[in-house]
């Protein structure tokens, strides 16, 4: 895999929708170069040839109308920092599917194009591969002893594009599914407590999949550095740390 290191791999930046160049890394695929612009916390957009995929779009995270409509929307679940209809409605456009999750469908279902996915179910999308992950919590729960995102309620995704595999984290932890994971060229892992991961959940993750390039985001107050700390001697595994709390 040929990438384009545009960004030092330990960086941080602040998003601004009128300035996405500065907000980019830019991987080669093999079938033509996917851009990937951090807009913060759990929110992404993917560019890839004439393609804009927008990733969990939230109105507190970026102005919205200011943004390219999308070709594809992928929503990992039904919580209001992934969901935001409002966002949607600005860059949603004719035969622009929504990939989401049965618990969003009551939130989207005034949209047209929406494509509901299963935990493990595989589907492709416009040309693109999607596989369904579960991502869910063990450990961490409410105090009514129920987990902030319990299984069969959110995805994980795993994405191709071109001879690339992109895993799109969501809210989980380190749950056996994800760990399972093989060949994934680029992780998003979700870091902040008490919903997701602790670092140490991250770094455990990450060694067992061994992503070439891997990026904590939706990280909230935990400091990234722990997890560049933990996997320092993980010399298959690039951490890159981006502007995403």
């Amino acid at each position: 895999m040929k990438i384009l290191m545009l960004l030092l791999s330990i960086n941080v930046f602040s998003f601004n929708p009128m300035d996405l160049n500065n907000t980019k890394d830019v991987f080669e695929t093999g079938n033509g170069d996917l851009s990937i612009t951090f807009i913060g916390h759990g929110t992404l957009m993917f560019e890839y040839n004439d393609m804009v995929i927008h990733i969990d779009p939230t109105m507190r995270e970026a102005d919205y109308a200011q943004l390219p409509d999308a070709d594809m929307i992928l929503i990992t679940h039904h919580h209001g920092d992934h969901l935001d209809p409002t966002a949607i409605k600005h860059i949603i456009k004719k035969d622009c599917p929504i990939v989401m999750t049965q618990s969003c469908l009551d939130q989207l279902e005034d949209f047209q194009g929406t494509v509901v996915m299963e935990n493990g179910e595989k589907k492709t999308v416009k040309g693109i591969p999607i596989e369904a992950i579960p991502a869910y919590n063990i450990e961490h729960k409410r105090s009514n002893g129920q987990p902030f995102h319990p299984k069969g309620i959110g995805n994980a995704y795993v994405v191709s594009i071109g001879d690339l595999k992109v895993l799109i984290g969501g809210d989980t932890e380190n749950v056996p599914e994800i760990k399972a994971l093989k060949d994934i060229d680029i992780a998003f892992l979700p870091m902040n407590l008490p919903y997701t991961m602790t670092p140490e959940m991250v770094a455990d993750a990450a060694r067992a999949m061994q992503p070439k390039i891997l990026y904590p985001y939706h990280y909230g107050k935990t400091d990234p550095a722990e997890l560049v700390n933990l996997l320092k001697d993980e010399k298959n595994i690039e951490v890159r740390i981006r502007d995403l709390q």
